[in-house]
C-alpha cells in the first residue's frame, strides 16, 4: 500500500468515526495518561472509556476485544474501590513491585485467559486470528489486574499487549486503533519508568 493509500484510507475511516468510538478514545487517551501521572482520575475515565469501548466492539463484530473491554471496566471500578478505601488506611498512591504471588497469579490469568478466549473464538466465532486475539485479551487482563493493585509490573503486561495488537489491528484494517494503540504503548513505556522512580522512592520512606 503507498503513503497516499494509507493517508485516503485514515481519512475514510475518521470520517466514518462515531460519537461513542470518538469519546471513547479521547477518555481512553486521558486515562493512561492520568494512569502514567498515577492520578486516581484514571479510574473513572477507564471506567467512560472502557464501558463505550465494550460496545463499540461489539457493534463492529470484534467479540474479544469487547470481552476485553468488558474486564477494563470491571477492574477499574474495583482499581477505583481499592484506592477508595486504602485512601482511609494508608497511602492509595502507593506503588509496589510485584511479589511472586502476584506474578504467578498474572501468568495464569495469561495462560489460563489464553486457553479460554482460543477455545471460544475458535469454536464459536468466526474469528480468523483466534490464536493472536486471544493473546493480547489476556496478557492484558493480567496487566489490568497487576495495575488495579498499584503493581509496577502492570505496564509491562500491558505493553506487551500493546505489542502484539499494533500489527494485527492494520492486519485486520483498522489504522486508526493501531495508531492509537501505538500512542499507548509510547505513553506505558514513560509510565513504567515513571512509576519505578515513584516506587523506588516510596520504598525509600
Amino acid at each position: 500500500m503507498q503513503i497516499n493509500d494509507l493517508v485516503e484510507a485514515l481519512v475514510v475511516q475518521l470520517l466514518q468515526t462515531t460519537i461513542p468510538e470518538a469519546i471513547a478514545v479521547i477518555f481512553s487517551v486521558a486515562s493512561v495518561l492520568l494512569a502514567r501521572a498515577n492520578n486516581a482520575a484514571l479510574y473513572p475515565t477507564g471506567i467512560i472509556s472502557t464501558g463505550l469501548f465494550t460496545w463499540v466492539m461489539w457493534e463492529a463484530g470484534l467479540y474479544a476485544e469487547s470481552w476485553l473491554n468488558g474486564y477494563y471496566f470491571i477492574m477499574s471500578i474495583y482499581g477505583w474501590w481499592l484506592w477508595n478505601k486504602n485512601r482511609e488506611h494508608k497511602n492509595p498512591r502507593a506503588i509496589t513491585k510485584s511479589k511472586r504471588s502476584d506474578w504467578t497469579f498474572a501468568l495464569l490469568i495469561v495462560i489460563g485467559g489464553w486457553a479460554l478466549l482460543f477455545f471460544i473464538l475458535n469454536h464459536y466465532t468466526d474469528s480468523n486470528v483466534p490464536m493472536i486475539d486471544a493473546l493480547v485479551a489476556s496478557t492484558a487482563w493480567a496487566g489490568m489486574w497487576l495495575l488495579a493493585k498499584h503493581k509496577l509490573e502492570n505496564w509491562i503486561f500491558l505493553n506487551i499487549s500493546n505489542l502484539i495488537a499494533i500489527p494485527l489491528q492494520f492486519y485486520k484494517g483498522i489504522p486508526l486503533t493501531a495508531f492509537l494503540t501505538l500512542f499507548l504503548f509510547i505513553v506505558a513505556i514513560f509510565g513504567y519508568l515513571n512509576w519505578r522512580k515513584l516506587c523506588n522512592s516510596y520504598s525509600a520512606t
